[in-house]
């Protein structure tokens, strides 16, 4: 990882947390409006599906195929979460699920934390969730990780813009809120405010507690070696990606959610599901009751502490 990309990722985990705790005391003055809030929630639905079926399902386990169009617009909707570009996102992914809880795993609260008793439990919570973004976010190597992005010319070239990118994510609420409020620059500092800063630190949070939470406490009912768990209260928020163990189960699945009340909570193979019938995606990977029966470790999910 570059100098400027590292600076670039600080920054974006620093900035928005300044920023919520900013709006968190402008509230009280009456510095939100309706209007921020929906640009909040369209944004952060935008950019956190372009993380979760853009650099996730779609990039890194291929659980489906799509047009040159819709895999750049993902792409592009994902660098706009402002976790990395989308070459360093996918190598560190690919890396974590390469060594899963053990030694090389980027952000596992377990691999070097083991029998340190509360203080290292605490310590690999906090490597997991945002530790690792100071120390080996960007660490993987690319030529290995990310072969397929890399020889990739139109991923190479959003990979490259990232940081323009950046720019855009901040710049368009900004532009919206002020347009939205007439002209008025509380309008376009609220915008961007709620719709840039906050949104990208409530996203960020959700995104981390995949890599922390969901491989600590939860549920499992699969055979597998690492120590993903299943968080429903997760799900939503994540789109569908707090269903971490069946994921880790089976990596290229395009649905997270496996049981039947666990799809209800997927809204990222909702929408899969919604692109496929209109044509946009296809060759969609999906696991049969039968492959999943061979994984099954016990009839009822046993929780994990």
């Amino acid at each position: 990882m570059s100098r400027a990309q590292r600076y670039t990722n600080l920054a974006a985990v620093i900035l928005p947390l300044i920023a919520f705790v900013v709006a968190i005391a402008l509230l009280w003055n009456s510095w939100v409006r309706w209007t921020d809030l929906v640009l909040l929630a369209v944004l952060y639905v935008l950019t956190g599906f372009g993380i979760t079926i853009g650099f996730h399902r779609m990039l890194t386990h291929r659980s489906f195929q799509t047009s040159p169009l819709v895999e750049r617009t993902f792409a592009v909707l994902g660098s706009m979460a402002v976790q990395g570009s989308v070459i360093q996102w996918v190598s560190d992914h690919r890396k974590h699920h390469a060594h899963t809880d053990e030694e090389g795993d980027p952000h596992s609260p377990h691999a070097g934390f083991a029998g340190g008793g509360v203080r290292g439990t605490l310590r690999g919570l906090f490597h997991a969730h945002v530790g690792w973004i100071l120390t080996e976010e960007g660490g993987a190597n690319r030529a290995k990780y990310a072969k397929d992005l890399v020889e990739d010319r139109g991923m190479r070239r959003i990979s490259d813009n990232f940081h323009w990118l950046v720019l855009l994510s901040l710049g368009l609420p900004t532009l919206l809120g002020f347009l939205i409020s007439g002209g008025s620059w509380k309008g376009a500092v609220t915008g961007l405010l709620w719709g840039g800063f906050v949104r990208i630190f409530l996203l960020h949070h959700v995104t981390w507690s995949i890599n922390s939470i969901c491989h600590f406490v939860g549920t499992r009912r699969f055979a597998v070696d690492d120590h993903s768990t299943n968080v429903f209260w997760l799900a939503l928020p994540s789109f569908g990606e707090a269903w971490h163990h069946n994921h880790h189960t089976f990596p290229r699945s395009a649905e997270h959610g496996l049981a039947r009340w666990e799809r209800l909570m997927d809204p990222s193979a909702a929408l899969i599901r919604v692109m496929e019938k209109a044509g946009l995606v296809w060759n969609v990977v999906r696991i049969t009751p039968e492959r999943q029966a061979e994984k099954l470790a016990a009839r009822d999910p046993q929780p994990v502490a």
